[in-house]
């Protein structure tokens, strides 16, 4: 007789997915920190002394730079948010579990996106 197909990912299982995603968590409050950073920090390498016309063209650059920092930072932010909202789904034993199918997740899948919630199959379905 076949083996049962497993529900769920044992307790050695989601330590190590654990492991990975505080990793992961680390590294991406570090790149968020430093993109806030980015954005609030002024320059101190002042132009009051240069033309006018090259102090337009770098407040411009400033300000595109600010913008593209403040999208990539609330994109990190909404990493971060996945990324702790599938520690709780660890803690809850629920990790791992395809939101639409109900089935596991592979292993492979999850170890390079961490806070998938979605199996292949479901996402490449158009399932939202």
């Amino acid at each position: 007789m076949a083996e049962t197909e497993k529900t769920r990912y044992s307790d050695a299982e989601l330590a190590e997915f654990k492991e990975i995603i505080l990793e992961k968590l680390e590294k991406a409050k570090a790149d968020y920190e430093l993109l806030r950073a980015t954005i609030t920090h002024t320059s101190s390498n002042g132009t009051d002394d240069t033309s006018p016309t090259f102090k337009i063209l770098e407040e411009g650059a400033a300000t595109l730079s600010k913008e593209e920092s403040g999208r990539l930072a609330a994109r990190q932010y909404k990493f971060i948010q996945n990324l702790e909202a599938a520690l709780v789904r660890i803690e809850n034993k629920t990790y791992g579990i395809c939101r639409e199918t109900g089935k596991l997740i592979p292993k492979e899948r999850l170890r390079v996106v961490p806070h998938a919630t979605l199996s292949i199959e479901a996402k490449e379905s158009g399932v939202k």
